[in-house]
């Protein structure tokens, strides 16, 4: 939902004609559609031109020589046109889950792995027990290349330390890609472990948002979608990005963040995150309020 509001924000004030052929371009380039046309916990696919809340499964995935990559970040949003609200839930990626389709329990970010797109969405499905529409698949390597193309991101570090030969100092900081992508990823260092990380990751995130969105990064649209086009894979198509535009943008100014309560465990001297069932209700409840279900 963040990407596809920068997206189509990003073009106020520009040439439409020219704004509208980059945005085709790049999402030619973006689109990437999956087997399944609706959700198996959904009666009928979810219709946005009648502004039916939705759920977009951001996958932050990194890929190195000769591996098909995990998904090391998981955020789920749910988006309600009606309330005028966004909920970002950050999965930690050693939440111990059954990946469906693999018949077996294992860490939440291996679902990725071991089958790809759709086996993260359904896995992570399975894990909440709520729909997932769609799918954004973010290239994390790359993703410097997009908080570049708006120019930089300025974020509020609550923790001093060094990453990647960079130094973060308390207080607004300001960001270019290279830093971003370090300071999203350490986790180490803080005492929040993957907590922290989803933290700095959400800010990120946002901060691209706020960026992409303002005055500033007008001039800069044509440079923005070839970043996106090059770093993001989604299932949503052209005209479902203008029905979001369209009917969804007031959701996207007021995010709330949520987090997955749990502790952590070894298990044949493997690190788990195990979340009780008890918090799994919760956040059912709590997301399939947000989307409007029974």
């Amino acid at each position: 939902m963040g990407i596809v509001i920068l997206l189509l924000v990003i073009g106020v004030g520009a040439s439409a004609f020219t704004v509208y052929n980059s945005l085709t371009s790049a999402v030619d380039t973006m689109h990437q559609p999956i087997k399944r046309d609706k959700s198996e916990k959904r009666q009928d696919p979810v219709t946005l031109d009648k502004k039916q809340p939705f759920s977009v499964l951001m996958m932050g995935v990194d890929k190195r020589k000769g591996d098909s990559g995990r998904s090391d970040t998981l955020i789920v949003l749910t988006v309600n046109p009606n309330t005028k609200t966004t909920k970002m839930l950050s999965i930690p990626r050693d939440t111990r889950t059954e990946i469906i389709g693999k018949g077996k329990e294992d860490k939440i970010n291996h679902a990725y792995a071991f089958g790809g797109v759709e086996m993260a969405m359904a896995t992570v499905e399975n894990f909440l027990d709520i729909p997932i529409d769609y799918y954004m698949q973010i290239n994390m390597e790359s993703f410097q290349d997009i908080v570049n193309a708006v120019g930089g991101v300025t974020v509020n570090n609550d923790l001093d330390f060094t990453e990647g030969g960079f130094h973060f100092p308390k207080g607004e900081i300001l960001l270019d890609g290279e830093k971003a992508l370090s300071y999203a990823r350490m986790r180490h260092e803080d005492s929040r472990g993957d907590f922290g990380r989803q933290l700095r990751q959400r800010q990120i995130i946002q901060a691209v948002i706020k960026e992409g969105a303002s005055f500033s990064s007008l001039t800069k649209f044509d440079e923005i979608f070839k970043a996106l086009g090059q770093n993001v894979k989604t299932n949503m198509t052209f005209n479902e990005m203008v029905d979001i535009q369209k009917n969804y943008k007031d959701a996207g100014k007021s995010i709330q963040q949520m987090e997955v309560s749990g502790s952590g465990t070894k298990i044949d001297g493997i690190y788990y995150y195990m979340v009780p069932d008890e918090e799994k209700n919760k956040l059912n409840q709590a997301l399939k309020e947000q989307l409007e279900l029974k």
